[in-house]
């Protein structure tokens, strides 16, 4: 039996995407080349390891066994080549974060400029997902170092504070609750509201307000992406519950009004690293920046 990284890489991509032709691109092989290095796979493995759904290829219970050791052996891995990369006095190598919608989008750019900047042998790559699909990533070390919105729920990981942020409530100019003041219970309740999808963290802390409040709240719309829930509740569509940090350049051009509410909306970002983390030169440079740009928002 000769397992190499290569199998191994090829294994986990294909289960990751469910596509020969995606894993050969994000691989930068051929695509012949993923199919020959999953057929040897499948061999050595006494059978295949996906089946086929349409033009998806799924884990079948074979592979499902062998992903999880797969991910793990390319993340140590990872993190060998880290070690080997950082071994001297300046970080080098490629860091590999996740990030929550509004973090990834309004925050993590100009902080990954500034580290490339401070470090030129250093190389950081971002994926944006909700908080779970963070946590999954981190927990399969498909990255290095998560930061998030929401709480974690994972036993694999450990979580730091790193900034306070908070939540606003929104509506368009030309909405009614916009032009009334007071607002009351009972017309938050009775409105339309449009929410980011179960799983993103701005949805969860949102929940939890309203459990506190001890009220309900009719979601009429669901969206992913935290710049189409602006353009629909800019569209009258209805309220709409958004990081400060996301829409703090449209309430002040007035294409957006704050809503005042009885809700706690204040959160904690936060730090994800999984408990077995090595904190490499290259890692830990990345979370003294992280802690000088909290300090800096004091």
């Amino acid at each position: 039996m000769s397992i190499t990284l290569r199998k191994l890489s090829v294994f986990a991509k294909v289960a990751e995407t469910g596509k020969v032709t995606q894993a050969s691109e994000l691989l930068l092989v051929s695509q012949p080349a993923v199919s020959m290095a999953l057929a040897e796979m499948e061999q050595e493995a006494g059978g295949p390891l996906f089946s086929r759904q349409g033009r998806r290829l799924l884990l079948n219970d074979r592979g499902r066994l062998l992903l999880e050791p797969a991910q793990e052996i390319l993340r140590k891995v990872a993190d060998f080549g880290n070690l080997l990369e950082t071994s001297d006095q300046e970080p080098r190598g490629l860091l590999r974060t996740g990030a929550s919608t509004t973090i990834g989008n309004y925050l993590l750019p100009s902080l990954m400029a500034r580290f490339s900047k401070l470090f030129p042998k250093a190389r950081a790559s971002l994926q944006v997902g909700n908080t779970q699909q963070i946590e999954r990533a981190l927990e399969q070390g498909e990255i290095d170092l998560g930061l998030v919105e929401g709480p974690s729920h994972s036993s694999l990981l450990q979580t730091m504070p790193w900034r306070d942020d908070e939540l606003v409530v929104i509506a368009g100019m030309g909405h009614p609750m916009s032009r009334k003041k007071p607002v009351t219970d009972e017309m938050l309740i009775t409105t339309d509201w449009i929410m980011r999808e179960p799983g993103s963290g701005t949805r969860e802390v949102f929940e939890t307000a309203l459990t506190e409040w001890g009220k309900s709240i009719q979601i009429s719309l669901e969206l992913g992406h935290t710049e189409a829930i602006k353009k629909a509740v800019e569209a009258g569509l209805g309220l709409s519950c958004l990081s400060r940090l996301a829409v703090q350049r449209e309430l002040e051009n007035g294409w957006l009004v704050e809503i005042g509410t009885p809700l706690n909306l204040k959160r904690s970002l936060k730090i994800l690293l999984r408990k077995d983390t090595s904190r490499t030169r290259l890692l830990q440079s990345f979370l003294d920046l992280l802690q000088t740009d909290a300090a800096e928002q004091l």
